[in-house]
């Protein structure tokens, strides 16, 4: 940092202007050129710095930098070693493929950082050399004078020094939908980012106004410069199953090389056997043990998720975030839009006599009107008519019917006024032609009302009136009653205005005052006094209803819903009680998480599920809290705030309709509809993705394993190998492959959804894993030397028992593949043969290639075959079918003993 340049963490917000233009050595006629120049050379350019970044070359060889893809290449070595070329290009495409995808999602997280650059305004309005100019935003110093309006994107952090009706679209920063109004007044050195009411920040839109202002950071020390350092540092965790993958994959080919190590010596040592027979039999132990499908498994079942996942509205960017949203406990939440609806509803009318009810939900005007719980028609009411009358007229917005959908143009509060009038029987078109508008006085931030004049066609004038309820009571002398005008009661309409916020409802005054017919303009006079109050009336951004079911899934899946908001505490304890979030009631803001340590929010963060007047530090925090607390955490967001706290999650998710660029490319996943719902369903996939990866290891290994062990007990007792290397390696690169491949469409289990998360750190063989694979490969290895030892005993050719030793091995795989399709439920039963008819396609492809493979003279010629009997074909299927009924009983047993779902 240049030697006197203000510290980034000044806290302009709590300067006066004055007091900050003397701290910026400058002054309101601007700087000079040479100024501006000097502080140029000084500060550097106005635009983020680019991080440090790896070349294309070095980011493709590290995806090879991986013990699973070092296995692969050690698979190709050895088919290439005994001339299996095909299969060799094969386990080489899938190498290259993985690598590529992988070379490719690292490149899009990059962009991440490239869509925080892109959100920076290309030009600014300066004062320099005491006129106004338009320069490069790139120019920008700390100390220059710029002047911003509506449609401006702000070029740099700037103190607000004058303003006229200033509204600034915070969105990306704070996750608040609503503009905020600016002012001048210096606010509290300990406000959260969204109540800096002096302030507008790099990047965020102007909606509304103008303002002259003083620039107090740039480039790198602004808001959005502070987001993009901590983006470019946040660490961006490795999935579970690429972490179990790894393991696994460590372990496999430990265990590989030294079994085929062993072997060898063992077979020219004790038993004699030639170095080059050896070598052939430690090259089909080893090709019998690596399980070459299941990467390619692996893939195609992550594919089928992200495609089950889009067309249930959630878009994946990385395949291994799908298995990820399997193992969720922690959802972290925004509220605006993704919890909520984004659309401002009238919840509550307050009139003179007491409160009424108002149902429906967003601008689509099905609802109605009750009292104490008691339905009743709006017209049967002539003030709740009124109030509603006022708040169509008094109205600058449009409701408009596109494609069996209410759209807004204008203000949402404006937009929950007009739906209000159609609920309350008013027409739009009607109103306004009964009441044609005279004049107005619009809103402005320093009046805080709007008030409209209406002339009717018999000659009658009427103000009505909306704004904040403390200014419009000040106006007001009288309030409508069911019997007529009476004198305002200040305390009952100040009672109702904080019991409507204790709801987290935003609360709107509506007055009216009759006039003559020959008023024709409207002055602030005509509306400073005697006022009639009409009501108040209660709105808030309701809950989806689809999100409401979708926490009642989650609560019920065993995963936390956390609201994570840039909202005010109030609101977001409303709308996390009307959600059903547990223990909605305590919420805690930006600034309790500062008062705290890591260990005291280590141990609040679990307690508590609703955070408001959160900053980017504080969700990156809590992220990261939960995470060290053992917890795997979805995060969602919009903004370029959420961005940090998106990559640090273990899924990402960000939203595709109103997510800024840099939200959506830090993430894993976009929600096509910014619906919570969705995230739940996302959830639910997951899980079953995950689901069918552990049928399909647990289908492929105990095959691997009875091969190996069939050929070891081979080679220990100086017997015929009953499977030669070639014959493995069909049964492991055809018949297994397309077995296994089925499992990856199997529909989610019954209970997929009523079970808790599974631990990320259980390994991928769990214990229940390894005793299912230990008995499988068990029963295997035993029907398969046990039939190759009887038919050799038969005397039979060598041929003929290797080739009913293999088909033995393929039919037992399909018997297994019918039982495996259920951890623990039954797989006897129609509806389940029939749920996924791609079984039965397999099963019929499987049974054709080894009808090929047995009878086929080019195939007996290649693979050493023979043709065999319908009696070997009958001793064939009665072994194999000796699978599924142990499995089906192992099941049974379990199932018993009351076990409804396994680890791992």
């Amino acid at each position: 940092m240049s030697d006197g340049k203000q510290e980034p963490a000044t806290a302009w917000h709590n300067l006066e202007g004055d007091r900050a233009l003397v701290a910026r050595e400058s002054r309101r006629e601007g700087l000079s050129s040479e100024e501006a120049q000097a502080r140029l050379e000084r500060f550097g350019p106005n635009r983020l710095p680019e991080p440090a970044r790896r070349s294309a070359l070095a980011r493709l060889l590290a995806q090879f930098n991986n013990l699973l893809i070092y296995i692969l290449l050690g698979a190709a070595v050895l088919t290439a070693v005994i001339g299996e070329w095909v299969e060799t290009a094969v386990i080489l495409a899938v190498v290259v493929v993985n690598s590529i995808i992988g070379f490719i999602q690292e490149g899009k997280a990059e962009k991440a950082l490239d869509a925080i650059r892109q959100m920076l305004s290309p030009n600014a309005v300066a004062l320099r050399d005491g006129r106004r100019q338009t320069i490069p935003a790139e120019e920008l110093v700390p100390g220059d004078i710029v002047f911003i309006q509506s449609g401006d994107k702000v070029p740099a952090d700037v103190r607000l020094l004058e303003v006229k009706n200033l509204q600034v679209q915070e969105a990306a920063l704070t996750g608040e939908s609503q503009p905020i109004e600016k002012q001048v007044d210096a606010v509290g050195s300990d406000s959260a980012l969204g109540d800096r009411f002096s302030m507008a920040y790099s990047g965020t839109l102007v909606t509304h106004g103008q303002a002259l202002c003083l620039v107090v950071e740039t480039a790198g020390d602004t808001e959005l410069g502070r987001i993009s350092g901590m983006l470019a540092s946040v660490e961006q965790l490795t999935t579970p199953l690429i972490q179990q993958m790894d393991k696994f994959a460590r372990y496999l080919s430990f265990a590989i090389v030294g079994l085929a190590a062993v072997t060898f010596l063992f077979g020219i040592f004790i038993r004699g056997y030639t170095v080059p027979e050896m070598f052939m039999a430690a090259v089909s132990l080893a090709v019998a043990a690596i399980p070459e499908g299941l990467p390619a498994i692996m893939t195609v079942a992550l594919a089928i998720g992200v495609m089950e996942m889009a067309r249930r509205r959630a878009i994946i960017r990385r395949l291994p975030a799908v298995e990820t949203l399997g193992s969720v406990s922690v959802i972290c939440s925004d509220k605006t839009g993704t919890l909520t609806r984004n659309e401002m509803t009238v919840q509550t009318l307050a009139l003179a006599d007491g409160l009424i009810e108002v149902s429906g939900a967003g601008y689509e005007p099905h609802g109605g009107f009750s009292r104490d719980g008691e339905e009743f028609e709006a017209d049967s009411d002539a003030r709740l008519v009124e109030l509603a009358r006022a708040g169509l007229l008094c109205n600058d917005s449009q409701l408009h019917l596109k494609e069996d959908e209410w759209q807004l143009e204008g203000d949402p509060t404006e937009g929950a006024l007009l739906t209000l009038g159609l609920k309350a029987g008013l027409e739009m078109a009607d109103e306004q032609g009964a009441w044609p508008r005279t004049d107005l006085i619009p809103f402005e931030s320093e009046h805080r009302f709007m008030a409209t004049l209406h002339h009717d066609h018999e000659g009658n004038g009427v103000i009505w009136l909306k704004g904040a309820p403390e200014r419009v009571l000040e106006m007001c002398e009288h309030q409508r009653t069911a019997d007529g005008d009476a004198p305002l009661d200040h305390d009952y309409w100040k009672g109702r205005i904080e019991e409507l916020a204790r709801h987290g409802q935003r609360v709107l005054a509506l007055a009216t005052v009759n006039c003559r017919e020959s008023k024709r303009t409207l002055h602030f006079d005509d509306v400073e006094h005697g006022l009639t109050l009409l009501g108040l009336t209660g709105l808030i951004d309701p809950p989806r209803p689809e999100a409401i079911e979708a926490v009642k899934v989650c609560h019920s899946a065993g995963i936390e819903i956390k609201m994570i908001t840039g909202d005010h505490a109030i609101t977001a304890g409303a709308i996390a009680g009307q959600l059903g979030l547990h223990h909605a009631e305590r919420v805690l803001t930006g600034n309790d998480l500062d008062q705290m340590d890591d260990e005291a929010l280590g141990h609040e963060v679990e307690q508590v599920n609703v955070f408001a007047r959160t900053s980017p530090e504080h969700k990156l925090r809590l992220v990261t809290a939960l995470q060290a607390r053992g917890q795997v955490i979805a995060m969602t967001g919009d903004g370029v705030n959420d961005a940090p706290a998106l990559k640090r999650a273990n899924v990402g998710i960000a939203m595709g309709v109103k997510g800024t660029e840099a939200a959506k490319e830090a993430s894993e996943m976009v929600l096509a509809d910014d619906n919570f719902a969705s995230i739940a369903n996302a959830v639910e996939e997951g899980r079953r993705v995950y689901d069918n990866l552990k049928k399909a290891i647990l289908f492929l290994l105990p095959i691997n394993a009875g091969e190996s062990l069939a050929l070891i007990i081979a080679i220990l007792a100086g017997l015929d190998l009953p499977i030669t290397p070639l014959q493995i390696l069909w049964v492991n690169m055809v018949s297994s492959v397309a077995l296994a491949l089925v499992l990856a469409f199997e529909p989610a289990e019954r209970n997929v959804m009523s079970r808790p998360p599974r631990d990320p750190a259980e390994p991928l063989l769990s214990r229940f894993l390894m005793w299912r694979l230990g008995l499988v490969a068990l029963v295997f290895t035993s029907g398969i030397f046990g039939h190759f030892l009887y038919l050799q005993h038969s005397g039979v050719e060598l041929e003929y028992a290797r080739t009913a030793a293999v088909n033995t091995l393929v039919m037992f795989e399909i018997f297994y593949l019918i039982t495996a399709r259920h951890l623990l439920d039954s797989s006897l039963s129609l509806r389940d043969l029939l749920e996924n008819q791609r079984v039965l396609v397999a099963i019929g492809v499987v049974l054709a290639l080894q009808a090929l493979f047995t009878y086929a003279p080019f195939m007996q010629a290649l693979f050493s075959t023979a043709a065999l009997t319908a009696t070997t074909w009958g001793a064939i299927v009665v072994i194999a079918v000796t699978v599924l009924v142990v499995v089906e009983t192992e099941k049974w047993v379990r199932r018993r003993k009351g076990v409804t779902h396994v680890g791992g």
